[in-house]
């Protein structure tokens, strides 16, 4: 069975530093979207490391808002001019007309997709990525989702339907306090910590059924085998 891997190491200052004994050198090709949650107070990382970065909807009012909130010495407006989204793409009835425009005079792309009903503004803005950012290397993708985890249960349920949604794509759901990403079946997996800005706690969830053959090795509480049926599951940390 072919090996995934997983490693947050865009949780760490450098891409270029490896954060775990063994990880591989490898560095997965960011993108970044923001959600309308509060920032978590990483988030000028994630920026920093991202290729592309989109704000879903109201996801810019939390850029305009918050992220001048990180940077207390600074001026705000200098803050905004720096961390410009490329990107705000949902069915706009979140987003403020000034920062719309704040963001429109900077070159900021806004696609207004109000005419679907039928998506998530981050399942619009997980689209978008994959079709309309030819520059991007996709070979090696991975979706940051920041402000994906807080607020209401119904939103949060709908972020994690987009893991299985776009079960092909790597996406990971991050708030300021945990992560949560999806574990193929079809993989086994290799989960490189970094222990400095990770755990100690994680949980494995089964989703739609029990899980089947689970085996781990390096938690506390190891599984051997633990027999039921196959199905996909996420890591909650």
């Amino acid at each position: 069975m072919e090996v995934m891997i997983h490693a947050s190491r865009f949780l760490l200052p450098s891409l270029a530093v490896s954060g775990a004994a063994g990880e591989p050198s490898a560095v997965p090709n960011y993108a970044l979207v923001v959600l309308n949650q509060q920032l978590p107070r990483f988030s000028p990382l994630l920026w920093k490391h991202a290729r592309v970065r989109l704000c879903a909807d109201g996801g810019a009012n939390r850029v305009y808002d918050e992220m001048p909130k990180l940077f207390p010495d600074q001026d705000p407006l200098d803050v905004r001019y720096r961390y410009k989204p490329d990107v705000i793409k949902g069915d706009m009835d979140s987003i403020r007309s000034e920062v719309q425009d704040f963001y429109s005079n900077l070159g900021t792309k806004v696609v207004d997709e109000s005419h679907d009903q039928e998506t998530t503004d981050l399942h619009k803005c997980i689209n978008f990525i994959l079709d309309c950012t030819p520059d991007l290397d996709k070979s090696n993708l991975c979706i940051l989702v920041a402000g994906a985890l807080g607020g209401r249960f119904d939103h949060e349920i709908g972020n994690i339907n987009v893991l299985y949604r776009f079960s092909g794509t790597r996406i990971i759901l991050l708030s300021d306090d945990c992560l949560i990403y999806l574990l193929p079946k079809t993989h086994r997996h290799e989960i490189y910590i970094q222990s400095n800005v990770e755990g100690p706690h994680c949980g494995l969830i089964p989703v739609g059924a029990p899980s089947t053959s689970t085996t781990t090795n390096g938690l506390k509480w190891d599984l051997s085998k633990f027999i039921t049926l196959k199905v996909n599951g996420f890591l909650y940390q």
